[in-house]
């Protein structure tokens, strides 16, 4: 439990929100994760009393699992580990797992929309491309809200840039890209006709067709591969080994890449 407190998972001090006194960590069998946050104060001559669990505000709260199989399952995902060697190896089920996927990448993807940069130069490779994320509700059921997220990463780098958008309209995506990428950046995309006019725009534009292949036959052009083993997925193209790859996982694991492993310690901030 020190650990989790100095790498900032779970909170090191907590303030009663009656009194606004600082809270006191206690022993407590009686629950499972054998601590709790408590409040016991004379107030008026009155015995007031308090408590808060550990869990609260953290990357652990409202979940059935224990601390132990909510770390192992989270470095299972972010050291890539495939979806099936996770659920064997720490009998969880499928749909734990894949949940636990789509939190690790959505916290990665809010890390990175606040460290985005802007990207480019006449002398490098931008790759962008739009995807629909969802989210649901305490870890479980259908996304009860979607929203369009659009993003690129700079080759050569490794930076990247996200930004949420209303939709992927030809005047929406071409603002964002003016924004957000040198003029004279090369830009690669898929062949949405929104980026049909980049050229006119000051950027040299070249394309990937994913329903012919997923890596672009000129080598220079080549789209970076970034595909996490046992992501899953919502719309995927086939590449060149036959696996799977999305918009979600590509900007998951530029965004991992980019930002080390800072994402999953701020992970808390996130479900609060």
């Amino acid at each position: 439990m020190q650990f989790l407190k100095d790498v900032g998972l779970i909170r090191s001090k907590v303030q009663c929100s009656t009194c606004d006194r600082d809270m006191t960590w206690y022993a407590d069998p009686s629950i499972s994760n054998g601590f709790r946050w408590r409040c016991r104060r004379t107030v008026f001559g009155v015995l007031y009393s308090a408590s808060s669990s550990i869990r609260t505000g953290s990357w652990f709260q409202q979940n059935k699992l224990t601390f132990r199989e909510i770390l192992l399952v989270t470095y299972g995902i972010v050291c890539r580990e495939t979806a099936h060697r996770i659920i064997e190896e720490h009998c969880l089920s499928s749909s734990t797992v894949a949940d636990w996927g789509m939190f690790c990448r959505e916290t990665m993807l809010v890390f990175m929309a606040g460290c985005s940069e802007k990207l480019g130069d006449p002398n490098k490779i931008v790759e962008v491309d739009e995807s629909k994320f969802g989210r649901r509700k305490y870890h479980r059921g259908h996304p009860l809200k979607s929203q369009w997220v659009f993003g690129g990463v700079e080759r050569e780098s490794g930076r990247t840039f996200l930004v949420p958008v209303p939709d992927r309209t030809t005047d929406t995506l071409v603002a964002i890209i003016r924004d957000w990428i040198e003029p004279g950046t090369t830009a690669i995309s898929d062949c949405w006709g929104a980026y049909r006019n980049l050229e006119s725009q000051g950027f040299t534009h070249r394309t990937v067709k994913h329903s012919i292949h997923f890596v672009d036959s000129t080598p220079v052009l080549t789209q970076t591969q970034l595909s996490p083993r046992g992501a899953s997925s919502t719309s995927s193209s086939a590449n060149t080994t036959g696996a799977k790859t999305t918009s979600t996982t590509w900007y998951s694991t530029c965004s991992w890449r980019g930002a080390g492993r800072k994402a999953f310690h701020h992970s808390c901030n996130y479900f609060t």
